[in-house]
């Protein structure tokens, strides 16, 4: 969140020293608080896909070394595909005992081990999602997540935005301000937060998919993404 607060004009010269302070305007005037959201769409041009390999065996030393040789192969076909080993990161390395719960006897059964391995693949060649999602199933990724489409540098969007909703609470502001007799608004404090693209839900492979995979490409669409900029704005009517 950035709070920004506009200096009172009069008494500030002798109180500017070394010291840091926070100036508090007095506002001779009605003020009027408004909250403004703005959102402006782009394409995008990076999509983030998670990757990860689950294996199981009777004990963990054996889980782990199955789980490391099928998940070399998944990343080894990752850079096969031309990525840049900086945009591929593990994101989380889990071993767990497995136990089923018998009925019969109402107690834990334990039935060996499960390890899995994740990484993020950050494809900066958004329209070939499809494609290395197809070849990460295939290379013997049993858990995929994404696609998640954003912008590299959102920072044009953000500014069409923000500038869009406080030209919204501006006007607004004017309109209580000649409603309530007085002829103009003074900018007195700015509070902005910026929301960017949401979460995508988790998705898992199985035989089947791996199947389908290799019969017919994966079709993606990107879309649009939208970087939304919200202001609480406050004015003073001044005559």
């Amino acid at each position: 969140m950035i709070r920004f607060a506009i200096p009172a004009l009069a008494a500030t010269g002798i109180a500017a020293s070394a010291h840091a302070a926070e100036v508090q305007v007095q506002a001779q005037g009605p003020v009027v608080e408004l909250s403004v959201s703005e959102t402006v769409d782009a394409k995008p041009d990076i999509v983030e896909i998670g990757a990860g390999v689950t294996s199981q065996a009777d004990t963990a030393v054996e889980a782990m070394r199955l789980n490391a040789r099928e998940m070399t192969a998944v990343i080894d076909r990752i850079k096969a595909l031309g990525i840049n080993e900086d945009d591929i990161q593990t994101t989380g390395i889990n071993l767990n005992a497995q136990y089923d719960y018998d009925q019969s006897t109402r107690r834990q059964v334990f039935r060996g081990y499960q390890a899995s391995n994740r990484v993020s693949v950050t494809l900066r060649e958004v329209e070939r999602a499809g494609e290395v999602l197809d070849a990460l199933v295939a290379a013997g990724a049993t858990d995929i997540n994404g696609p998640s489409f954003s912008l590299e540098n959102d920072e044009g969007p953000r500014a069409q935005a923000r500038r869009a909703a406080f030209d919204s609470a501006r006007e607004r502001a004017q309109e209580y301000a000649q409603w309530s007799g007085y002829t103009g608004v003074r900018l007195l404090e700015v509070n902005e937060s910026v929301v960017r693209g949401g979460p995508v839900p988790y998705a898992k492979a199985d035989g089947r998919m791996m199947a389908e995979a290799a019969a017919a490409p994966t079709p993606v669409e990107p879309g649009l993404v939208g970087t939304q900029v919200s202001l609480t704005v406050k004015f003073e009517m001044t005559r």
